[in-house]
């Protein structure tokens, strides 16, 4: 076919062709039926082309795969699922362990029957790779002729290569299906298992496809698998890059989308957050602030919890609602502590302005409690944020790099939404040298140190702000009390000095024993 140039076109001169109409040259995208993997594609999938998802046996390809054709049902357009290694019975029954049924869509067995494994069935004249080859794909094209299908599963490419034998017809037969389909205006999902010799990435059949989406499941010592998916490929379309993890659960795949703070500026007004307790916000000057981050750090069992419940509460008290994220301690021993300490959270959880949820690290994905996050700040209009605690966190990450990564998109999310948010980190150690198992205090806009330190043969606790980014802040050392039902922070230590190292000394003039202390 020759194309014309225009009248006053230059030779050697690229020309660029315009279109009145735009609309006409935007690509009708096909929804997924799985809402995260939409996100990720900017709106589904480009119609007509042919696209390959690769993953290892276990990934879920064959779940998403159905999801595609049932959100095809769904939207009047007719689903043909092909395939060469799972009979009927085995897809029917995936679809029934996620509650759908599967009668809507045209299910095509390409498996071969008994006879066929017999002697008498081997070839003896021609190559088996040409009569197999040739017998499949016309088979296959007169049920797709017949039933003329907007929605294509091939399942697996991993049969389509033993049959091939040969990797150069391989690749022309993948070539001609995908010219086929694109003839007709037909979306085609290829699955590939990639059980193939050396179980290595297929090149060649990615640079045919018009988009690759990878699928991994990643081993871990104790818990359950963490499951994550890549686009890695879509031409000519915008795409979320990196990983998002996903879950299979009843009612099929749920993918979160790894989440982009800087698609998220809304823009809000910066206010003092208080705590209740008058000396704390003196440390702050008037308290932390909205739109921003405090890290609790300190050794296990020093207030850390308890200050970030005290924040929590006095949120919900004053209309706000908060939500806590508990990775260490159940719900149960939470409440009771607040009562312990004169915070009763009953009417505040009744009336849904404070909530808690026991996380359990080995049971849920980095990617699954960002999103569970995201949604909740969307849907309930949160305006406190407690994660307690950060070593929890850490053990549902396979690799400390990463989680700061994640940490840092969330609390950019968070301070964007104009969120309080209260984070909590155990440092390894008691009195003295301390070590944390990770360092995130950069992340964070404000820090909050908790030590424990000896005085008069016992041992108590104090805190102070080390680092606060959104305005001044106190540089002296207080006590911090708990006992008697409350919880009481004191004046500045002024005539001690070595407070944070855990043995102070004395400075003062005299010694004077706190009469009032309410310690147990």
């Amino acid at each position: 076919m020759s194309a014309t140039l225009p009248v006053n076109a230059k030779p050697g001169k690229p020309q660029f062709l315009s279109s009145s109409n735009d609309s006409a040259n935007k690509e009708i995208r096909l929804t997924t039926g799985v809402d995260g993997l939409d996100d990720i594609l900017n709106g589904g999938l480009p119609k007509g082309h042919l696209y390959l998802v690769e993953g290892d046996p276990g990934t879920g390809k064959t779940t998403l795969a159905l999801q595609f054709l049932l959100e095809g049902v769904e939207r009047g357009e007719g689903g043909m699922y092909i395939t060469l290694s799972e009979s009927r019975s085995e897809l029917e029954q995936v679809g029934a362990s996620h509650g759908w049924s599967l009668r809507s869509i045209t299910i095509y067995e390409m498996i071969s029957s008994d006879e066929d494994l017999g002697p008498e069935a081997e070839y003896t004249v021609f190559y088996p790779s040409d009569v197999e080859l040739a017998d499949t794909m016309t088979a296959i094209l007169k049920q797709v002729e017949e039933i003329r299908p907007q929605r294509v599963v091939f399942d697996s490419l991993s049969e389509f290569r033993m049959i091939a034998r040969d990797p150069l017809k391989y690749r022309r037969q993948i070539l001609a299906l995908k010219r086929y389909f694109a003839g007709r205006n037909c979306t085609v999902l290829l699955l590939d298992d990639r059980t193939a010799e050396g179980n290595v990435d297929d090149l060649q059949l990615q640079s045919i496809a018009h988009g690759v989406i990878k699928m991994q499941s990643l081993e871990r010592d104790f818990g359950v698998k963490r499951r994550r998916m890549e686009v890695h490929k879509l031409r000519g379309s915008h795409f979320r890059e990196g990983y998002h993890d996903y879950t299979i659960k009843t009612g099929g795949i749920e993918i979160y989308p790894r989440l982009v703070a800087a698609e998220h500026k809304p823009g809000f007004k910066r206010t003092h957050v208080p705590s209740g307790l008058k000396e704390l916000d003196d440390l702050f000057r008037g308290g932390i602030d909205t739109g921003t981050s405090t890290l609790l750090i300190g050794p296990a069992g020093c207030g850390k919890s308890t200050i970030a419940l005290r924040y929590a509460v006095s949120a919900a008290q004053r209309g706000e609602k908060a939500l806590i994220f508990t990775f260490d301690e159940t719900l149960a021993t939470l409440i009771e502590r607040a009562h312990g300490l004169g915070m009763d959270p009953t009417d505040l959880l009744e009336s849904g302005m404070l909530g808690i949820q026991q996380i359990d690290p080995v049971e849920l994905s980095p990617g699954e409690l960002v999103s569970r996050i995201r949604n909740l700040v969307d849907e309930q209009n949160l305006r406190m944020v407690v994660i307690d605690s950060m070593n929890g966190f850490l053990n549902a990450m396979p690799h400390e790099q990463f989680l700061a990564m994640q940490l840092h998109e969330l609390l950019a999310y968070l301070g964007q939404q104009g969120i309080a948010t209260l984070l909590t980190l155990a440092q390894h150690g008691f009195i003295g040298v301390t070590n944390t198992p990770i360092d995130i205090s950069y992340l964070a806009d404000t820090v909050l140190l908790f030590r424990y330190f000896e005085r008069a043969g016992s041992i108590r606790q104090a805190l102070s702000v080390v680092k606060k980014r959104s305005g001044p802040h106190e540089r002296t050392i207080r006590e911090l009390i708990f006992g008697n039902g409350e919880i009481r922070v004191g004046p500045p230590l002024h005539e001690f000095e070595g407070v944070l190292g855990g043995n102070p000394t004395f400075t003062g003039s005299k010694l004077q024993e706190d009469s009032s202390d309410p310690r147990e």
